[in-house]
């Protein structure tokens, strides 16, 4: 499911039983491996294609010094859904702004080629906002409005996690058309920036 194929990482979901599942996918987790607070990260990618895809690039807390998910954060750099093959998301997750609550804070971006060529997206993240981007192209910033930890819980590390699921409670909203596998997500590069302290 997982493989670098001439100097690309190829994620590749297949219909086929294991342990009890229809399917299996691969997850990359970064934790231990790679933690950041603030960065500028950039992942140049290809989605795949057909209903019932959902890849992701998504942070989470490495330590979640403000208590278990939601409570500590998440940051959906880019997350795609087959059932909607030109929309792609940003979004965050926190204890007052969540999907739980429908109170979740994002930005949707329109790219009619994402799953036939690669594009960058991208996250700049400071102590103030967390701006989104695709192909540079700015379309969801998140502020901090120095609140509390229940708004802002994006002053701890997180880690990076890139995933290929298959259905799930959005990714599988509209089904999972069953002739479409296998389908690969592929990664060209991620880039992690940070600035040095002064």
């Amino acid at each position: 499911n997982l493989r670098v194929d001439n100097g690309c990482l190829k994620i590749e979901a297949r219909q086929e039983s294991y342990e009890s599942r229809d399917y299996t996918s691969a997850k990359l987790i970064s934790k231990d491996e790679g933690n950041w607070t603030y960065a500028k990260i950039e992942v140049r990618a290809k989605n795949p294609t057909g209903k019932g895809t959902w890849p992701a690039i998504w942070l989470l807390p490495s330590n979640q010094i403000y208590g278990g998910w939601p409570k500590s954060g998440e940051i959906d750099l880019m997350e795609h859904v087959g059932f909607s093959p030109d929309s792609i998301y940003g979004t965050v997750h926190t204890d007052a702004f969540n999907h739980l609550k429908g109170t979740q804070k994002g930005g949707v971006i329109h790219s009619a080629d994402n799953e036939t060529s690669f594009h960058v997206y991208g996250i700049e993240w400071t102590k103030n906002k967390i701006d989104f981007f695709l192909d540079n192209q700015l379309y969801f910033s998140f502020k901090n409005d120095n609140n509390s930890s229940a708004e802002w819980p994006f002053d701890q590390a997180f880690h990076l996690i890139i995933n290929l699921a298959v259905g799930g409670n959005w990714g599988g909203l509209h089904g999972i058309d069953n002739s479409i596998w296998p389908q690969i997500f592929e990664i060209d590069y991620v880039r992690v920036y940070q600035k040095n302290n002064v």
